[in-house]
């Protein structure tokens, strides 16, 4: 299965910091948060990738080019910014007529990748798209679903106040062949996945919620939480190799 990392947008939330440094490339614990997109999608057996770019395209063209996975990626620009539907749409040859994988690559997030696809493979009849939920602490800053019994889709509110509930759109997907008719269906040229193509095709959509970590890191608080919980995690794992080693000397 290929993957769509969508990585073009301005970061105009995290300004300063995305006036020089494109989003996908802002550190966490000192790695560049693409990096950890590549390492993990790569890593769950995602054959190839393609990323989008725009504002400071340069940066993450040299990033890719030096990565170790470079010859795994491939690269699509947008001299205007499409929109995130649109984006599918005009890339639609790349993904060969196959089911693919969409993520907004502005979040951090170790989701099951493997357990995403097979339980698209293992979805309820009728149901052209899956999709990942979390918990949030915020609701009203994210989509947040109703599900039936069966986990489909059957309400969404796209940052509402006082939403019902807070699971949350993840904003990674899979999508079977026919979303990409669905966009090219409506005639315009940005389309949004979120409000324009999700509505859509409530009642037909699978959630998975992850019970890993994911936070979008769009904002300042929300970046800085992150850096310091990867932070604690890094901290953590060294602490458990030195007990073993320790105990193995």
């Amino acid at each position: 299965m290929g993957a769509l990392l969508l990585a073009a947008g301005f970061g105009s939330r995290l300004l300063p910091i995305t006036a020089t440094t494109a989003k996908c490339l802002v550190p966490i614990d000192g790695k560049p948060l693409l990096n950890y997109w590549l390492e993990h999608m790569f890593a769950a057996d995602i054959e190839r990738i393609l990323i989008n770019t725009h504002w400071l395209a340069e940066q993450v063209v040299a990033h890719v080019r030096a990565s170790r996975f470079a010859s795994r990626i491939d690269l699509t620009h947008e001299d205007e910014l499409l929109g995130t539907g649109s984006t599918v749409l005009d890339n639609r040859d790349w993904f060969r007529g196959s089911p693919f994988l969409v993520a907004h690559a502005d979040n951090l997030s170790d989701f099951d990748v493997r357990g995403l696809v097979a339980a698209h493979e293992t979805r309820p009849r009728g149901h052209p798209i899956t999709m990942l939920g979390f918990r949030t602490d915020r609701p009203s800053s994210c989509g947040i679903l109703e599900l039936d019994d069966r986990s489909s889709v059957v309400a969404f509110h796209e940052k509402v106040a006082d939403p019902p509930g807070n699971l949350a759109n993840g904003a990674v997907y899979i999508f079977e062949p026919e979303i990409i008719d669905a966009i090219a269906s409506l005639g315009r040229p940005q389309v949004d996945l979120s409000t324009e193509i999700i509505p859509l095709f409530l009642g037909r959509i699978l959630c998975v919620e992850t019970h890993g970590y994911h936070r979008d890191i769009g904002t300042p608080d929300s970046l800085a939480q992150a850096r310091s919980d990867f932070a604690a995690r890094r901290r953590a794992a060294e602490a458990s190799t030195h007990r073993l080693q320790k105990a193995m000397a």
